[in-house]
């Protein structure tokens, strides 16, 4: 009895058990990655779809994910930085998946997640852009989506393809075009080695910034962008002139000392494969080494925060023996002062048209950062005069700048002049009487004469009116100030060379030579290198190295042989001057060579 039952129940144990053996053989998902019938499908949201051999389940574009862990997006999707599944550019966005595009991309019109312009796109793969915008190829050889070339554009909000730029046009209005590029390299006058980390900047023709600052790369290499109106063609137009400005740790600023920044024209721009470059002899800038003692000193920076009259604006830290160092903003009001000794300084910004509000600022062993000079409300001033040329052609004119006195070197006679400190603001001299500059900020300002290039110089002669050098104070708020004398202006003694019109590169000792007065006894020649010592002079000074230089008897012009050093990765200027003793009385010195002339180094720098 009992086996016979026992044979029973194992019986409808047996029959019971195969249906749930049936069932356990079949998938049971519960969670992304389990594996799945199609007919059943998966819990969740989650979609039964192949996966190599068998059928697991997958999250939907906007379903989360585990961005760390295997990824189990649905098709094309793929998990997100930030949990989602997304829909990768060029992937299908159709239907309830228009809003889960990969992060940075976003539905087009096709129906497919694309990027839009200013992301980061392939510019040799496919064009995956939005709608009309197109991947362009940038400098470093990345992509980015914008407008093509010849589209219209907003200088305020640039999209141009690649390394395209938002251009003004001459016609007006803006469009995408190749950027013009300053290229070149920023080198160790004497050693001609790369100065990495240098900062470089373009001013315009009224020393506005027209850029940002750039640094130098390792091998002082650098690109600068440099905006030019088009044509309507997108080439640049051929008259913007601008110049540059160049600084360093342990270097003399570029322009300063002997060496003045010389005009480039966007008319030397040549086509390229990164745009309109300009690659010439003055885009390549020299930078003499200050002394040893003047060394590893450390820095100021901050920003100018004027809105848009920030850019350009020259920023002095002068120390309490009332001397300056200075460097100019660039176009968005940024400003680094290097080699400043430790001490305290008062910090002051200069520019026509604008009022700063200085800030101390103390100066120990570090560099020294956020000094940061905001517009003030004080009432700027202006400064009126008036100029007398005498003994020069007829039609003869000039121009009047004002330097703020704590960068003046009484040795170069020349300084720091502000951003619209000058009149004519821009352009060739025209002052031939009374003149008058305006939106003149608080401040002590040298108010030089003639101290361009114009044929003319400061008559020389102390013992005269209206000779000196004159030093005047704008009070804040500012006046209306009058200049009590006037400037007497002569002609210039020519220099014939070297350094007629550039500085100019010698390969052995130079014969200096200028042009005969005519109504002079004797000349004296002074030769200064970069650091304005005095390195070799010819003069009654018992120091010089010869006596006064006979008066030329109605030559064309006169010379000497330079006799002084001539160091590699110095630069160097002669002046000359030249003197009348009427009728035996005392000398008097009647012309002089012009203050920007005459400048020289050795070949090879």
């Amino acid at each position: 009895m009992k086996i016979a039952e026992y044979t029973r129940l194992a019986a409808q144990a047996a029959a019971v058990a195969l249906p749930l053996v049936a069932l356990g053989c079949g998938p049971d998902p519960e969670k992304v990655g389990d594996e799945c019938a199609p007919d059943d499908g998966c819990p969740n949201g989650l979609v039964c779809a192949e996966g190599g051999e068998d059928h697991i389940c997958y999250a939907p574009p906007g379903a989360s994910c585990d961005a760390g862990g295997t990824d189990y997006c649905l098709g094309d999707a793929v998990c997100g930085e930030d949990g989602t599944c997304r829909v990768p550019p060029g992937g299908s966005c159709a239907g309830d998946t228009k809003d889960f595009c990969a992060e940075g991309a976003t539905c087009g019109a096709d129906a497919t997640c694309q990027i839009p312009p200013g992301g980061a796109c392939d510019p040799a793969g496919p064009d995956l852009c939005l709608d009309d915008a197109v991947c362009g190829k940038t400098r470093d050889g990345g992509g980015i989506c914008g407008i093509a070339e010849g589209g219209e554009c907003d200088p305020e909000a640039p999209l141009c393809a690649g390394g395209l730029t938002c251009a003004e046009l001459v016609a007006g209005g803006h469009a995408c075009y190749p950027p013009v590029l300053a290229q070149g390299n920023v080198f160790d006058s004497e050693s001609t080695s790369g100065i990495e980390g240098a900062l470089v900047l373009a001013l315009d023709d009224q020393a506005t910034a027209i850029t940002d600052v750039t640094t130098t790369d390792a091998a002082g290499n650098y690109v600068l962008e440099v905006p030019v109106p088009r044509t309507e063609n997108g080439a640049p137009i051929e008259d913007v002139i601008f110049t540059l400005r160049a600084s360093a740790q342990d270097y003399q600023p570029f322009p300063g000392g002997l060496r003045t920044a010389l005009p480039i024209a966007s008319s030397e721009a040549t086509s390229g494969e990164d745009g309109w470059t300009i690659a010439t002899a003055l885009t390549d800038i020299a930078l003499i080494a200050l002394p040893e003692d003047q060394r590893g000193l450390p820095s100021i920076s901050g920003s100018v925060r004027a809105d848009e009259q920030s850019g350009g604006v020259l920023v002095v830290a002068e120390d309490g023996d009332g001397k300056g160092f200075s460097a100019v903003t660039d176009r968005g009001g940024a400003y680094t002062i290097f080699n400043v000794p430790a001490g305290s300084y008062a910090v002051s910004g200069y520019a026509a048209g604008l009022a700063l509000d200085p800030k101390s600022a103390e100066v120990g062993d570090a560099a020294l950062t956020g000094v940061d000079l905001a517009r003030s409300d004080a009432a700027l001033g202006s400064l009126s005069g008036t100029i007398n040329i005498v003994n020069a052609p007829g039609g003869s004119t000039t121009s009047v700048v004002l330097v703020v006195a704590s960068t003046f070197n009484d040795t170069f006679v020349r300084g720091e002049v502000p951003r619209g400190l000058r009149t004519p603001l821009s352009g060739p001299p025209d002052v031939s009487g009374e003149f008058s500059v305006a939106g003149v900020p608080a401040g002590n300002y040298v108010v030089l004469a003639a101290f361009e290039n114009d044929g003319l110089v400061r008559d020389p002669d102390p013992n005269i009116a209206g000779t000196q050098l004159v030093t005047v104070e704008m009070p804040s708020p500012g006046e209306d100030v009058s200049l009590p004398t006037s400037f007497k202006i002569t002609e210039a003694l020519p220099v014939i060379g070297p350094g007629a019109t550039d500085p100019e590169p010698v390969t052995g000792a130079p014969t200096l030579r200028w042009g005969d007065d005519a109504s002079e006894d004797f000349y004296t020649v002074d030769v200064y290198n970069a650091y304005g010592d005095l390195v070799w002079c010819l003069g009654d000074d018992p120091t010089c190295a010869g006596a006064n230089v006979p008066g030329s008897s109605g030559g064309a012009e006169v010379s000497v042989e330079y006799g002084g050093p001539l160091e590699p990765g110095m630069y160097y200027q002669f002046r000359v001057t030249s003197w009348r003793s009427p009728g035996g009385s005392e000398p008097g010195a009647i012309s002089a060579t012009e203050d920007l002339r005459g400048v020289f180094y050795a070949a090879g720098q």
